[in-house]
């Protein structure tokens, strides 16, 4: 089964429902940087394994320069 962006985005929208649900009447607070952060690192960790630690491979798939890829890892405490 091929995931494609639209899968990801319902899954992403999901999340945040029930974010809010989890809320129960709080006042959300710095949704977008929660996400991101939340979202980043398991991206970079599973496109570092599919890339088999090839960091110049993983940043060509991510769309950003090694040297980005390479201060994520160290920024996110990526283990390699």
């Amino acid at each position: 089964m091929t995931s494609s962006p639209t899968d990801l985005a319902a899954c992403v929208r999901q999340a945040i429902e029930e974010y809010f649900k989890d809320l129960d009447g709080a006042k959300p607070v710095a949704i977008h940087n929660m996400v991101l952060k939340s979202v980043e690192k398991p991206m970079i960790e599973t496109v570092l394994a599919h890339a088999e630690g090839n960091q110049t491979v993983a940043a060509e798939m991510l769309g950003i320069t090694r040297s980005t890829l390479r201060k994520k890892i160290q920024a996110l405490k990526i283990n390699l």
